[in-house]
């Protein structure tokens, strides 16, 4: 018999808005027995029937729901259709067809929680980060390299996120096996290799796909400045773009000689315009601006500094302190493009800082685009969490 998750009274309000989270404190009681993973069937205080989600005993989210529909089974065929669904929407978009690197399910935004995947020329990695997922694991696997037939599955959960779950680390091949030659795959005309056993998420940040490309759009005859460059996705893109001058700083010394292979493979580049910097780039900032040193165009694209909305305030100040810098290195119309990645900062909180950094630059600032995920990156409206990618295209004076 199915457990029963009976909400407290008044705590029905957000499920009913269709957010597919139900925390811990919104919890009455258990009625039953469920295990990690389980579906359970989730009913407001007053008995009505709202959704059947996964039970997580562990983690401050209690479950996750699978269906809004109180009668639909979660069985191999859900899987089967919801994952079919996702693959499918995507196919119907022009941009995303024929894309070598794709994600093809984008967990709570897919109707999927806890599942990503990501699919890289005839290779797809899955990255399960809860308890249902971790159930289902099979159906799941089974299912995607039906649905895709690709050549083999490598399964990244890796992810902090699982311990909150309370699960150990999984990783390893669930079909196939590694190829003998390395992941290349080929982006806006650039070729990018990815490491999907040791490289960050799952080898690659597909949802930058497109804002990669406007930075090549932008950087014709351009010094340019890639601070957190990573493996070079925005420097290349860059380069292709006819850039002057690019500056890659990364603290990584192995992701900056990843991104000299990248390089590599691109001949049509020219790699005298490259140079690579292996440097903290708080302090690489702040060194250039003692200089005087100038740029046309700069990219800030930092790792995620608050994963959470408690973490916000600190990462505001380390927002606010690259911004600043980076306004201060640039030519006056100069451009930089800004990002946060942080889940715990909102768009208004990130422009928010933007303004901020602008006001102690003194520099006038202009907002040209905002810009976020590719759209193989959807956000579902109900679901907020999932634009953690946010960012401005500026126009600095």
């Amino acid at each position: 018999m199915t457990a029963i998750l009976k909400l407290l009274p008044g705590k029905d309000k957000t499920i009913k808005a269709r957010h597919p989270w139900i925390f811990a404190g919104a919890v009455g009681e258990l009625i039953g027995r469920a295990k990690p993973g389980d579906t359970v069937d989730v009913v407001a205080a007053n008995g009505r029937p709202l959704a059947r989600a996964a039970f997580s005993p562990e983690s401050q989210i209690r479950a996750r729901v699978w269906t809004f529909d109180v009668n639909e089974t979660i069985d191999h065929a859900f899987f089967k259709r919801r994952i079919g669904a996702a693959i499918a929407r995507r196919e119907a978009l022009p941009e995303l067809r024929g894309q070598q690197g794709l994600r093809l399910i984008h967990a709570e935004s897919d109707g999927l929680p806890g599942i990503t995947a990501d699919r890289y020329g005839d290779t797809v990695v899955v990255a399960l980060t809860s308890a249902g997922a971790e159930k289902w694991r099979d159906a799941i696997v089974d299912t995607i390299y039906k649905t895709t037939s690709c050549a083999r599955i490598y399964e990244r959960s890796d992810a902090s996120a699982r311990s909150r779950e309370g699960l150990a680390p999984v990783v390893g091949w669930r079909v196939g096996e590694a190829s003998t030659d390395d992941l290349v795959i080929t982006e806006n005309g650039v070729k990018m290799s990815v490491d999907i056993i040791a490289g960050h998420k799952t080898g690659f940040y597909l949802d930058q796909r497109d804002n990669r490309r406007r930075v090549g759009e932008l950087s014709a005859n351009k010094r340019v400045l890639n601070c957190f460059c990573y493996t070079g996705g925005f420097s290349l893109q860059a380069l292709e773009g006819g850039a002057s001058e690019v500056i890659s700083v990364d603290s990584s010394g192995p992701a900056l000689a990843t991104a000299q292979r990248n390089l590599a493979l691109n001949p049509q580049l020219d790699a005298t315009c490259a140079i690579w910097h292996e440097a903290d780039v708080f302090a690489d900032l702040r060194a250039r601006h003692s200089a005087n040193e100038k740029f046309d165009l700069i990219v800030l694209d930092p790792p995620k500094f608050a994963p959470s909305a408690a973490h916000a305030d600190r990462a505001a100040r380390a927002y606010k302190d690259i911004n600043l810098q980076a306004m201060k290195c640039l030519n006056p119309g100069g451009m930089l493009m800004t990002y946060s990645c942080s889940g715990g900062i909102t768009v208004a909180h990130f422009q928010q800082i933007i303004t901020d950094a602008a006001t102690d630059a003194a520099r006038t600032v202009r907002i040209l685009h905002r810009v976020q995920g590719a759209a193989d990156h959807p956000v579902d409206v109900a679901f907020p969490e999932g634009e953690y990618l946010k960012g401005l295209l500026l126009q600095v004076d």
